[in-house]
Formats: C-alpha cells, sequence, structure tokens
C-alpha cells in the first residue's frame, strides 16, 4: 500500500487526487546587497517613488522581498539597480532603514488601522491661520499629541497675522511651553528659518491656511500649488496631494509638505504614552492608582493632589488634560 492510501481512507476524497508537489527553496541564503547605495523618499505617487540618490533624483519601486512593509516619505532607504537617474530608469528599494520617528495617525478614533504620514522628521510645524479660515484649537491640540507621541517638537506656526492679533490663541497654548513664530502674508519668515535650520520638519494644517504659500516662500523653486479659501464654508480646497520632502535653500534643513487634513483620529495614542511629554507631570503620578488616566474625571489622581498642595501649575494640569481629551473629541 502507497504512502498516500495510508494516509486517507477510501471514503476521502484526497485518497483520489493526485498527489501534491511539495518544493523547497532553492538555496537558504539571501541576497546580501552589498553594491545597495543609500537614498531618502522624497515623495510616493501610486506605487513609485522619488528618492534623492547622491544629490540627484532618481525613480525606484519597492522590491518584492520588502512584502507590505510600508515606505513612506523621509524614509532612508537602500537601493540596487539603475540609480544613475536617467529618463526611464527605475531602481529597487530593498530596504528600509530604522526609522527615529513615525508620524502616525488614524482616520477616526475607533479606527484601528493606522496610517503613517512621514518618518524621521524631528520637529512637527503645526500651521494655523489666524483668520481666513478661522482656527481649529482642537486639531492644534490633536496635532500636538501626534508631535508628544511620535517624540517629535512641536512648533505652532500661526499665519495671516495681519488679519487678527494672535495674542488671544497663543495664551492657550503657553502653559503648554509649545514655541511658536507669528507670520503675515508679504512679511520676513527670518524667525520661521531660525525654528527650521538644521531640522527636518514636516508641516501639518488644515487646507487654505497658507501652508503651501509658506513653503513657497521657503523654497522659491519647489511650485507648490496654492488654493483660496471657500467664502461660504469657511474652509480651503485641497492643493497639495501628495507629502512631499524638500531642502531648504541654505542646505541646512529640510521640510516635508503635507496634504490639507480635516481629521487626525489619535486611536494609537495610550495616555501614558502623552503624560511622558510632560515630565514635571508625569512624576506627579506614580502614585496614581492602576489603569487612571490622568483625566478630571479620575478619582485620586496624582495631578489633583499635587495641585491641591500647591506643587502642580493649575493651568498646565488643565492644559494637558485638554489635550487627553482631544484624543476623544471632534476636530471640527
Amino acid at each position: 500500500m502507497s504512502r498516500q492510501q495510508q494516509r486517507y481512507g477510501v471514503d476521502d476524497q484526497e485518497h483520489y487526487d493526485r498527489p501534491r508537489r511539495r518544493t523547497r527553496p532553492r538555496t537558504k541564503e539571501r541576497p546580501t546587497y552589498d553594491d545597495a547605495v543609500e537614498g531618502r523618499v522624497v515623495t510616493v505617487d501610486r506605487g513609485r517613488f522619488t528618492l534623492l540618490v547622491d544629490g540627484h533624483v532618481v525613480m525606484a519601486m519597492k522590491s518584492r522581498p520588502l512584502g507590505r512593509k510600508g515606505v513612506v516619505v523621509g524614509d532612508r532607504v537602500r537601493v540596487v539597480g539603475d540609480v544613475t537617474g536617467d529618463d526611464g530608469s527605475l531602481a529597487r528599494i530593498v530596504e528600509v532603514t530604522e526609522r527615529t520617528t513615525t508620524l502616525r495617525r488614524t482616520a477616526d478614533d475607533d479606527d484601528p488601522v493606522e496610517r503613517v504620514i512621514v518618518s524621521n522628521a524631528d520637529q512637527l510645524v503645526v500651521v494655523t491661520a489666524l483668520a481666513d479660515p478661522e482656527p481649529r484649537p482642537r486639531l492644534i491640540d490633536r496635532a500636538l499629541v501626534a508631535a508628544y507621541d511620535a517624540g517629535m517638537a512641536p512648533l505652532l506656526c500661526l499665519t495671516k497675522a495681519d488679519l487678527r492679533d494672535p495674542e488671544t490663541l497663543l495664551s492657550t497654548y503657553r502653559s503648554l511651553g509649545v514655541p511658536w513664530v507669528v507670520t503675515q502674508r508679504g512679511g520676513e519668515l527670518d524667525v520661521v528659518r531660525d525654528r527650521l535650520r538644521g531640522r527636518t520638519s514636516v508641516l501639518v494644517g488644515h487646507s487654505g491656511v497658507g501652508k503651501s504659500t509658506l513653503v513657497n516662500a521657503l523654497v522659491p523653486d519647489a511650485h507648490r500649488a496654492v488654493g483660496i479659501v471657500n467664502t461660504v464654508t469657511g474652509r480651503g480646497r485641497h492643493t497639495s496631494t501628495s507629502a512631499y520632502l524638500l531642502e531648504l535653500p541654505d542646505g541646512d534643513g529640510w521640510i516635508i509638505d503635507t496634504p490639507g487634513i480635516r481629521s487626525f483620529g489619535l486611536a494609537h495614542v495610550r495616555p501614558e504614552r502623552l503624560i511622558e511629554a510632560f515630565p514635571d507631570l508625569d512624576e506627579m503620578t506614580e502614585d496614581c492608582p492602576r489603569g487612571c488616566t490622568h483625566g478630571n474625571d479620575e478619582p485620586e489622581c496624582g495631578l489633583d493632589e499635587a495641585v491641591a498642595a500647591g506643587e502642580a501649575d493649575p493651568e498646565r494640569v488643565e492644559s494637558f488634560r485638554r489635550l487627553l481629551a482631544a484624543r476623544e473629541g471632534s476636530v471640527d
């Protein structure tokens, strides 16, 4: 009796099937890609990746061994193949090196799927217009939460100061210790350049706040499309369709322009990660009950005890709790 007959009875369908062919890998060795060169992802468009390799632009595709591993703007990668950058040339991305930071968001607060926006940026610039369109503090709060969670330094950039005094909005964020810059249309940008120097900064904000205008002023040959604000809805029109990495003219820094956002889900952010961004408050929560989120309605929270004892700044605690609450509220 054959092995196939021993394995199955006469009533099993598999008894009558032809034996399946079992294949083995031809070798356990995998390519080392010793000839791979390093590059950086500039933008992504329908499965094609624009890279900077040794100062020139190279088009590439993701190699099959990477599987479903995502490749995003800002990634540092290793590339093989034709890296000349000539017309019609195409290289292959064979490895994504370890990321220093990863900026994520979810579509909604109950969406379990995380979306990586960019990687390897060390500063998140939240661009907000003071008027036309109106500021959206909840979106600012959520962007700050994402920055703290990613380990990125936040910077608040207020545009269109020629239309409204920035003091009202700034007073809300002073207790958080968030640095800020103020710009106006046609004004000088030296203060902004100083904040961007030596960093990789990603610019986020909803449409119409002047983000692309700011990018074009900082990098004159960027030619990013500029939109207008709808006078009926007060919202801007999406002009940037994909994230794009740009080098500052002096070569001392990078900026990443991103499409305008209408939602910033924070389902991936855990309360314990957020409190770590406030070291002075974090040490006051060591004796909190297990599972304490440090929110307003938590009993016996160490933050409340610290405020009552005069050991914590009430405004700073309230600011932290506003960011904590931003995980549950809408950005509109």
